[in-house]
């Protein structure tokens, strides 16, 4: 099938933000009209597998469409473009950190399909297990609150915290722990700076995309694993174009067998 892809850059993708004065967030103004009858859907992601879904679903998709990959360098940047009409839809979140931004943001960003699975763990360069995390231990993790949960409960299903049991379990944060008998300081950090507190903090969590950049597997190297389907990576895009033809045309295309096998070769599990 012919490849239909364009490759901007995260610098690219700042200008769309810097001229986004004249967009109104309308469809129309993120699928331009291109050539004849084209129309480019523009969709953000960040670091492999997103980009290589994207890049696969651009393979998959069928005329009059063709998919533009944006991108980005962070996790929050696609949201901001998405939310204010410089996307069609973006592919970088599980549906909690979307609707944490939802919330923070006043956005209206929706959950179009999951993809795929992730799997978190927590992994350490000097123990063997998160009961081997000595006594006032560093254990780091993300600063938001939907992935800093997961890192807490793995914490706590180790025994080594105890979590306020009247909190919501994917909600708690650092100041849910009720227990700390180890005096064990817990570092938020941003979920991108994660990777590089890895040589020197007793644990950190990682998702697995991460841990393969540091030569690590969650089979073969974390201490401790979490994988929930509500985490699921998923197409996002906003309540105004989630039910229009250009999105519903993206979603076949990263539901298609061209998505699958470019999972199924990263090793990651297929959501659909």
């Amino acid at each position: 099938m012919q490849r239909r892809l364009t490759l901007t850059t995260a610098t690219a993708a700042i200008a769309l933000l810097a001229l986004s004065g004249c967009a109104s967030g309308s469809n129309s103004n993120a699928a331009g009209a291109d050539g004849e009858g084209t129309r480019t859907l523009k969709v953000a992601a960040t670091t492999t597998p997103m980009t290589d879904v994207v890049e696969a679903a651009a393979e998959a998709i069928e005329p009059p469409y063709e998919i533009q990959l944006v991108e980005v360098a962070d996790y929050v940047q696609p949201n901001s473009m998405l939310q204010h009409g410089e996307l069609d839809a973006n592919f970088v979140q599980h549906p909690p950190f979307m609707e944490e931004f939802n919330a923070g943001n006043d956005a209206s960003l929706v959950v179009v399909e999951p993809v795929y699975l992730t799997v978190v763990g927590m992994y350490s360069s000097s123990h063997a297990s998160l009961d081997d995390v000595p006594e006032g231990g560093r254990i780091v993790i993300p600063q938001d609150t939907s992935n800093a949960a997961r890192a807490l409960q793995m914490v706590a299903q180790a025994g080594l915290i105890e979590l306020d049991p009247e909190a919501d379990t994917w909600s708690v944060t650092v100041d849910d722990i009720t227990e700390n008998p180890r005096k064990l300081e817990f570092v938020e950090v941003d979920i991108m700076q994660l990777s590089a507190a890895y040589p020197e903090a007793d644990a950190v969590f990682l998702h697995g995309t991460f841990a393969r950049q540091l030569g690590l597997t969650p089979e073969d190297d974390a201490i401790a694993t979490e994988q929930d389907p509500q985490f699921a990576v998923s197409l996002v895009s906003r309540e105004d174009n989630a039910d229009s033809p250009e999105v519903a045309a993206l979603a076949e295309a990263f539901h298609s067998d061209e998505v699958r096998r470019a999972l199924e070769e990263a090793d990651v599990p297929v959501a659909f």
